[in-house]
């Protein structure tokens, strides 16, 4: 995995803005709808969920996979 230079902050991910390097079914933009909260207050947040703009589909996934730059670029490209 390749990891950008910024390091991420999952508390700063809400309605930013991705692009996937390898769009499906059209669907290239995304928006972060939902930093998930942890079900244990002690624990760190993992879970985002994702929007695609063109398609309003929605999916959950780890925050941690948008640091890799081969996947995903921060904004719209």
């Amino acid at each position: 995995m390749t990891k950008s230079n910024r390091p991420l902050n999952p508390k700063k991910l809400l309605m930013s803005k991705w692009t996937a390097l390898e769009p499906r079914d059209k669907e290239k933009h995304f928006l972060v709808t939902k930093v998930i909260d942890p079900e244990q207050p002690k624990h760190k947040i993992q879970d985002v969920e994702m929007e695609a703009v063109l398609t309003k589909r929605s999916f959950t996934m780890r925050w941690v996979e948008l640091s890799d730059s081969t996947k995903w670029v921060q904004g719209w490209v």
